[in-house]
């Protein structure tokens, strides 16, 4: 079996025996960790990879993990059954007995009406689609959510939003090359420009604008510059711009993203790459219609934050079995969960991020202590019990909201 290290973790000491582990922790609560398939959102990532749910078994944990839920990253159910799993045919038996579920989508409809009272629920949220109905029934329901948005590392990084946005930058650069071919076309009829990104002897390289000088602009530049095409960057932080010239050593074209070098930079494009976002709220529109209908036919588009809501005013959600369409003759692609596309790679470094977590809410015996002790994980916290902790999504939803360290102090 595969197993990637995971920073923070001694392999020698979550793989003890379960009779020796005792001399370890005393403390640790057992918890019942419950794994939902995502098929039904067409993702093909999953929560936990086989390895990450060996680690948390041996650790004196139960997972539960519904059948085929790895099968689209190329995990079997034997796997999982051989990591010590209990691999149940349905996610209502996932839901009816397990204390915390990790998933990678937000709850649907259906899930939800599965949720048990008390639960806790990590996953992600997607602030450009939550509904507050969604908000209300977990509140009604008294979960504990806790949003891969939301959680950060004391320093103000989002240790599963980096590692997801790494992931995005790159796999957006390659799905551009291949949408710049002349075929096969989009739906519409549309094929790309018949450019290749970096050129040969001779001919120019295409041209990539990426909004944003974040981790993900960090990843679409360092890929695109991979593969040889002239890269610009668009930022209205300038200390970002300046880091991202340092970091890539003077390769990439920066400017700051007022609309005239929007405009004139949308315009010479052949890749559009939105990355540009605010953390825990909307994305910010950066692209107007009438620039991207001023772009050449046959150009692309690829809206990374689009499940923040998108910074491309032509953006709107696609899945992975219809991810592009066509406006104004620029082939357009905004699939919510790009790192999907590479399930097995994404799968891996979401259970990275996620075993230390799970890890501490077992050792500290109770989510209310583990929220308590963890400042990562009490800041990713957007419900709790039945009140709203969140000020963004309060004032998105005009909905009240409590102070998180206020209601775990008080008991309530």
């Amino acid at each position: 079996m595969e197993i990637p290290a995971i920073q923070g973790l001694s392999v020698e000491t979550t793989l003890l025996p379960l009779e020796k582990r005792a001399a370890v922790g005393e403390a640790q609560q057992r918890l019942r960790i419950g794994i939902p398939s995502e098929a039904p959102n067409g993702e093909r990532r999953v929560a936990l990879a086989p390895y990450a749910a060996a680690l948390l078994i041996a650790n004196g944990h139960e997972v539960r993990i519904e059948t085929g839920a790895g099968e689209a990253a190329q995990f079997t159910d034997v796997e999982y059954s051989e990591a010590g799993c209990d691999v149940v045919e349905s996610a209502g038996e996932v839901y009816a007995d397990s204390d915390l579920v990790a998933k990678v989508f937000p709850p649907r409809p259906d899930e939800l009406a599965l949720m048990r009272e008390r639960q806790v629920l990590i996953s992600a949220l997607h602030l450009g689609g939550i509904q507050p109905d969604t908000l209300k029934r977990l509140m009604d329901l008294r979960v504990t959510g806790i949003g891969f948005e939301f959680i950060a590392d004391p320093d103000g990084t989002l240790p599963i939003v980096r590692m997801m946005h790494e992931i995005s930058g790159s796999v957006a650069v390659q799905t551009a090359a291949r949408l710049l071919e002349s075929e096969p076309p989009a739906p519409g009829g549309r094929g790309g420009r018949g450019l290749m990104l970096g050129g040969i002897s001779g001919v120019p390289p295409a041209t990539v604008v990426i909004l944003g000088a974040g981790v993900i602009g960090e990843w679409a530049a360092r890929t695109a510059l991979g593969f040889g095409a002239h890269t610009i960057v668009l930022d209205t932080d300038l200390p970002a711009l300046r880091f991202i010239e340092h970091v890539l050593d003077r390769r990439v074209t920066t400017a700051m993203a007022n609309p005239t070098y929007v405009e004139g930079a949308v315009k010479s494009a052949d890749v559009v790459i939105g990355a540009a976002m605010l953390s825990g709220q909307r994305s910010p529109v950066v692209v107007t219609e009438e620039m991207v209908a001023g772009m050449r036919p046959g150009s692309v588009v690829v809206d990374l934050v689009i499940d923040q809501g998108g910074c491309i005013e032509t953006s709107r959600p696609t899945t992975p079995g219809e991810p592009t369409f066509v406006a104004h003759d620029v082939v357009h692609h905004c699939v919510p969960n790009l790192p999907s596309l590479v399930a097995r790679t994404s799968t891996y470094a979401l259970s990275n991020a996620l075993v230390p977590f799970l890890l501490e809410i077992g050792e500290a015996g109770s989510i209310n202590d583990a929220l308590w002790s963890n400042v990562s994980l009490r800041t990713g916290t957007y419900v709790y019990r039945r009140h709203l902790t969140k000020k963004n999504l309060a004032a998105m939803f005009g909905m009240p909201h409590r102070d998180i360290e206020l209601l775990i102090a008080s008991g309530i």
